[in-house]
């Protein structure tokens, strides 16, 4: 396994030693790997802590940006500068569970024997440890996103994923993008698969973006995907008439 583990952060200084230390964990059979932590402007102490980690972890490397980008920018920074060509992702507040990126990594490789332009394959949260509220917004938008752009992904907000990364920079980039990852793969001719994965409840820090906030984004992102996915009808059908 040679893989780049991408971590977006911001504002999560008690989670970074911890998480880190789950990484390493679970990375202790791999053949090469390497830790990417993007500090998307941080106003806490997750430079500091991040900083004064490299003196101790050869494989950590850290990147920041100045001023908050979003995690999607946060995310498309960490796997431009990955030295390897698979990439894993998890969100930096510790509700992601690192010992099952060699799981989804295995799943990857066994499922591209049988699969064809096997891409990426999704964590699934399928037992969430979130608020009522939370878990019933979810599950309205991945009902809504899935019947719109058939993604055939039961969770796309798991930011555990593992995936190609050419097959990541070949995507169009914009913001938010990372919510939609399985559909644009999928666009762009690859394949998809999700495989459950556990979910842990957030004991440390809190959430940087609200439930309204994500709804907003995510609606006015959607129909930016619909209009991606008919550009590519329109481009394959021109293709068939010549």
């Amino acid at each position: 396994m040679k893989i780049s583990v991408v971590v977006p952060v911001r504002n999560e200084a008690d989670n970074i030693i911890p998480l880190i230390n789950e990484i390493i964990d679970a990375m202790n059979e791999a053949e090469h790997y390497e830790i990417i932590y993007v500090d998307d402007g941080s106003s806490d102490t997750t430079e500091t802590i991040l900083q004064q980690s490299l003196h101790r972890i050869n494989n950590l490397r850290v990147i920041r940006h100045r001023h908050s980008y979003g995690q999607s920018t946060a995310i498309y920074t960490g796997i431009k500068a990955a030295r390897y060509p698979w990439i894993a992702t998890l969100d930096g507040d510790g509700q992601n569970d690192p010992a099952d990126i060699p799981h989804l990594y295995n799943a990857l490789i066994e499922n591209q024997k049988t699969t064809p332009n096997l891409w990426m394959v999704a964590g699934w949260r399928d037992k969430r440890h979130d608020s009522s509220w939370r878990l019933f917004s979810s599950k309205v938008a991945n009902a809504i996103r899935s019947s719109l752009l058939g993604d055939r992904t039961p969770d796309t907000g798991c930011g555990l994923k593992v995936f190609s990364r050419e097959g990541f920079l070949s995507l169009p980039y914009f913001d938010h993008m990372h919510r939609f990852l399985p559909a644009l793969v999928l666009r762009s001719g690859g394949q998809v698969i999700s495989e459950p994965v556990n979910h842990r409840a957030r004991t440390r820090g809190q959430s940087k973006y609200g439930t309204l906030d994500r709804l907003w984004a995510g609606i006015i992102d959607l129909s930016g995907v619909i209009w991606l996915k008919t550009r590519t009808k329109i481009a394959e059908a021109k293709e068939l008439e010549h």
